[in-house]
């Protein structure tokens, strides 16, 4: 496993019970703002790591555009719904205020 990859795991691991991130906001906390597609790799690859909270990591939009990597097409909602997050139409609802930026959250 590269080592990017597992400094997106570590940061997934911080992003508390009820709230998202996106792959967008981990690229840019790593300082690797263009990257947001390698997060997304990395999220891919993450299911094996049951520590590692991945339907937690949506789009910038708060679309939840990673659900065909989980057990089902449905996990992935299953699984923020029962933190208390509100999905519509495959959405974050209240993205807004639900969004954990880790630039903001954590000290650099």
């Amino acid at each position: 496993m590269s080592q990017f990859f597992q400094d997106v795991y570590e940061v997934v691991r911080l992003v508390p019970k009820g709230r998202v991130t996106s792959y967008g906001a981990i690229a840019n906390y790593l300082g690797t703002r263009m990257s947001a597609r390698m997060v997304g790799w990395a999220m891919n690859a993450s299911h094996a790591d049951p520590t590692v909270p991945a339907h937690r990591v949506v789009n910038s939009k708060g679309l939840l555009t990673g659900k065909m990597h989980f057990s089902t097409p449905d996990r992935m909602q299953e699984l923020l719904e029962s933190e208390g997050i509100i999905i519509e139409n495959d959405q974050v609802k209240d993205f807004n205020n639900l969004l954990w930026d880790p630039a903001r959250e954590l000290e650099l």
